[in-house]
């Protein structure tokens, strides 16, 4: 029997980018409680974020579950997604002429085995003045992401350059995933 790739994850970003790589999948999302996990280091927070989001969806034996979690980090500060504009702003401020990292850890899963990895892009931003930053949040564009920015929409203006991979700013290393996944016999179309 051919194994059936299960994304674990609602991210409408995740699932377009699997999509485009040719992967064929189904979608369950993990109702995990991520404030669990308190580690302080990015890497090791996000490789537990996707164990922990792995943890709470059944997978049938045929079945290879991937989950993943990403964040940003500055100065030893780990930035999730903004709760209010406020935090946004402030998130923005903070990011602004300056770089920062991206950290996206995944979990792919099979009833015989488990890989947990992470990935890690730097990103260098634009000096931003404060009108660009409010009308950047006035677009929504802020409120789902983590660091508060959209590289692949309206968050591109912010971005002086990457040094990493970009699918990994967006939320899932593609090419690194793809590779994993060969040896879990999954393969794009």
């Amino acid at each position: 029997m051919k194994n059936t790739l299960v994304l674990g994850s609602g991210s409408p970003r995740r699932k377009e980018l699997l999509e485009l790589a040719g992967y064929r999948f189904e979608v369950r999302t993990s109702d995990a409680d991520e404030s669990v996990v308190t580690e302080k280091d990015p890497e090791i927070l996000v490789k537990k974020l996707a164990e922990v989001k792995a943890d709470h969806i059944v997978a049938d034996n045929n079945e290879i579950l991937i989950t993943a979690d990403t964040v940003v980090s500055i100065d030893g500060k780990v930035l999730g997604k903004p709760e209010s504009k406020e935090e946004a702003i402030e998130t923005l401020r903070l990011l602004s002429g300056r770089s920062h990292a991206v950290h996206t850890g995944v979990m792919i899963r099979s009833s015989e085995s488990h890989e947990v990895f992470a990935v890690r892009t730097e990103v260098d931003f634009l000096e931003l003045t404060e009108t660009d930053i409010i009308r950047y949040v006035d677009t929504g564009d802020s409120f789902d992401k983590a660091g508060s920015y959209g590289i692949q929409t309206k968050g591109a203006l912010l971005v002086k350059g990457i040094k990493g991979d970009y699918y990994n700013v967006v939320g899932l290393p593609i090419a690194c995933l793809a590779r994993k996944l060969g040896s879990f016999n999954i393969f794009p179309s």
